[in-house]
């Protein structure tokens, strides 16, 4: 995707790092943002076409898609040699103005910055049950680093306390399937091809609903990918939080989510976020309950080993460059 030169043009390096940053995971693969290059540099914009209005009323899973997308373009651009300036959330009296970034100084190459690069079209995410096989810790660590790194805390789950996530996902999830307006928002980025570039294919589905301890969110359809026979008792979950709970705090925890996941995708582990726990207030303030108080939580993810009778879903589908990038005059 990128071919690591040095004497392009900067605006020609932002944007074929922004069209990278396309391949990040959002909510329901809405895919809310909008980059602009001009001369200025680079700005990424939320764009709340996409916003899920019932769902996400407030736009914390926009922001936090946003700041996944943020987070991959650092990567491409640091394995052009490029290390990347940001000021987040640069306009106080645009919210949906929320990062600005420079080309900072030329870096080395390392082959952990192609790795991570590389590990771009490689993550996806997988609904079905992950294997029996434990997450190794030096694995989970290593995910954990990441995620910390760029400014978020991370708690890694207790048994008990996976029993008690198990109870809170089927209320979220019970709250979501009984409400009519969010059944007709799922419907409309849920389900079908999805030849619009936008939205989560059949392909993407499992076939029934997985037999596990924290249920996944019930699409309402059934897709096209075989469940399998796990129940994800070897699986990890690890909640992100931080001491607030502002736009600002949504966008970095998008970052440590997507730089998380890259590291999970280079070591060969599943990643799959559950927001429904987020979506829903009571469920919501349950895992802040559940985190002793000591902060707002921001997005559950469930860590595991795939299983390896299963091969990989397919990617689901993406946005044309031309269609989430500005080339402004």
């Amino acid at each position: 995707m990128l071919k690591g030169m040095s004497d392009r043009p900067e605006s020609a390096v932002l944007a074929e790092a922004a069209a990278a940053a396309g391949y990040a995971p959002s909510v329901h693969n809405t895919q809310p943002w909008r980059w602009r290059v001009s001369e200025r540099g680079l700005d990424l914009f939320a764009d709340r076409s996409r916003q899920l209005q019932v769902a996400d009323t407030h736009g914390r899973l926009l922001v936090m898609s946003c700041g996944a997308a943020l987070h991959h373009l650092r990567v491409a651009l640091a394995a052009q040699g490029w290390a990347a300036l940001v000021q987040r959330m640069p306009d106080p009296n645009d919210p949906d103005h929320l990062a600005h970034v420079d080309l900072g100084e030329r870096v080395e190459v390392t082959a952990e910055a192609m790795r991570l690069f590389q590990a771009i079209r490689l993550r996806h995410t997988d609904r079905r049950p992950v294997s029996d096989t434990p997450v190794a810790a030096e694995a989970l660590d290593a995910v954990r680093a990441a995620m910390t790194a760029e400014g978020i805390d991370v708690h890694v789950l207790t048994a008990d306390q996976v029993l008690e996530l198990g109870s809170a996902s089927a209320r979220a999830d019970q709250i979501e399937v009984t409400d009519p307006q969010q059944l007709e928002e799922l419907a409309y980025w849920v389900g079908g091809d999805r030849a619009s570039g936008v939205g989560v294919p059949d392909t993407a589905l499992v076939d029934s609903p997985p037999q596990t301890v924290v249920p996944g969110r019930d699409f309402v359809r059934q897709g096209t990918l075989r469940t399998g026979e796990g129940h994800d008792r070897e699986a990890a979950y690890a909640v992100l939080f931080g001491q607030s709970d502002e736009p600002a705090d949504w966008l970095r925890a998008g970052e440590a989510m997507s730089a998380g996941w890259l590291i999970a995708s280079e070591l060969g582990l599943s990643v799959l976020p559950f927001s429904a726990v987020i979506e829903v207030l009571a469920t919501r303030e349950f895992l802040r309950r559940l985190l002793s108080g000591v902060g707002s939580p921001y997005l559950v993810l469930r860590l595991g080993s795939p299983d390896p009778l299963h091969s990989g879903p397919p990617h689901t589908p993406r946005l044309p460059a031309e269609q989430i990038i500005e080339m402004a005059d």
